[in-house]
């Protein structure tokens, strides 16, 4: 399992991110695009983004999805690599839901298989979507917002710090508050942590871990452009 999960950010902001996913696939098989946390009228937009998003990652094809039943019908083994992009996250969990498309990526990703999440598509790894209920309106049926958690319990927030001041100082309070009740980690847009085999790599930058109405920053080491931490198994993160 190699997971990417960005903070938001795109071109120069995750060009450490992307050298490391081009290390890490098999650059014979194409990678699958999924835009569904935007709004149908915004994918032709989405395939222009990505397929510059993605033009330093060697790939010989980028097929985008769009719609949940064309998911449905794709044979994920057949991919490289499957990118999630950002929008609105309780629209990208409804429609991910729709043909239990959660269950076939993780079986996906047990089996050796790669994803890199933006935004949107960072946040449906973590435990919850609580967090991103600060930016994001829950306009569809869906109200069990359980995401993936593929770390251990801990739910995640994207565009740290990336804010205008008092927005940021509005956000960071109420991570602060929500904290109280579940662990949080908080990604800048220049952050992709990096799950494999037990450990997260931190790449391009820190982030911020929340947990019993505290905060804490998660350096990185300057030299190599990452540092390694155990995923915690039980409430403590280090």
């Amino acid at each position: 399992m190699k997971v990417f999960l960005c903070g938001g950010g795109a071109g120069e902001q995750t060009a450490m991110a992307r050298k490391c996913l081009n290390d890490s696939i098999d650059h014979r098989k194409p990678c699958l695009y999924i835009p569904l946390a935007m709004e149908p009228e915004r994918y032709d937009g989405c395939r222009k983004w990505i397929a510059g998003e993605l033009s330093d990652v060697n790939v010989p094809e980028i097929r985008m999805v769009r719609s949940a039943r064309e998911l449905a019908e794709t044979e994920l083994t057949d991919y490289s690599m499957i990118f999630l992009g950002g929008g609105n996250t309780f629209r990208l969990l409804h429609e991910l839901k729709k043909y239990r498309f959660l269950s076939r990526l993780r079986s996906y990703l047990e089996k050796g298989g790669v994803a890199f999440g933006g935004s949107a598509g960072t946040i449906i790894f973590g435990r919850d979507l609580d967090a991103c209920s600060f930016d994001d309106l829950n306009e569809t049926p869906v109200r069990e917002t359980k995401g993936l958690d593929l770390l251990c319990g801990i739910s995640i927030a994207c565009h740290y710090t990336n804010r205008a001041p008092q927005q940021q100082e509005a956000f960071r309070q109420f991570l602060l508050e929500l904290s109280k009740r579940k662990r949080i980690a908080a990604l800048p847009e220049e952050t992709t942590l990096f799950l494999k085999d037990g450990t997260w790599k931190s790449i391009g930058g820190p982030f911020y871990f929340f947990e019993n109405g505290t905060e804490k920053i998660i350096n990185q080491n300057l030299q190599t452009g990452h540092e390694s931490v155990m995923i915690p198994q039980q409430t403590s993160f280090f």
